[in-house]
């Protein structure tokens, strides 16, 4: 429980600057007995997981279209160089080619949506082009009438 609670705190705070005292802290564990335990538990070190939930984080808002400079900062990160290098290592291209390539993607999704969905999703839909309305095999609700969820 208490692995599980520092784990937490790492989701909550990892914008915030917090190292392994904080977070073993939050544990109630001597440091080197909680990287030990975290690692089995785990699968990673406390600072190996933190870096994984700030790139993942930063993934996110670069393919929503924040710029590189505000991402590195906004997730933790002190320095853009180091970032950018983690990033690169991690995902294999520069923030700002994840980014170039998300925002491209967005604009080709929004042009053609069909084309992201699968062939037979959208056929079993009749969302596919030649498909007279009368011929589809689903009915849509109003927007107004949709439940909400």
């Amino acid at each position: 429980m208490r692995l599980v609670r520092a784990k937490l705190f790492i989701d909550e705070h990892y914008a915030s600057d917090i190292d392994l005292d904080n977070i073993a802290d939050e544990a109630s564990f001597s440091k080197y007995h909680f990287i030990r335990l975290f690692r089995r538990v785990f699968g990673a070190t406390p600072h190996q997981y933190l870096t994984s939930v700030r790139l993942f984080r930063a993934r996110a808002l670069l393919a929503q279209g924040v710029p590189v400079t505000d991402t590195c900062y906004s997730v933790g990160f002190d320095s853009l160089s180091s970032f950018t290098g983690l990033f690169k290592r991690a995902v294999g291209k520069t923030p700002s080619a994840f980014r170039a390539e998300a925002l491209h993607l967005r604009a080709d999704m929004a042009r053609a949506p069909l084309a992201y969905i699968p062939h037979c999703f959208a056929s079993s839909y009749g969302w596919l082009p030649g498909v007279s309305p009368e011929n589809r095999n689903f009915q849509e609700v109003p927007l107004a009438a949709a439940p909400l969820l």
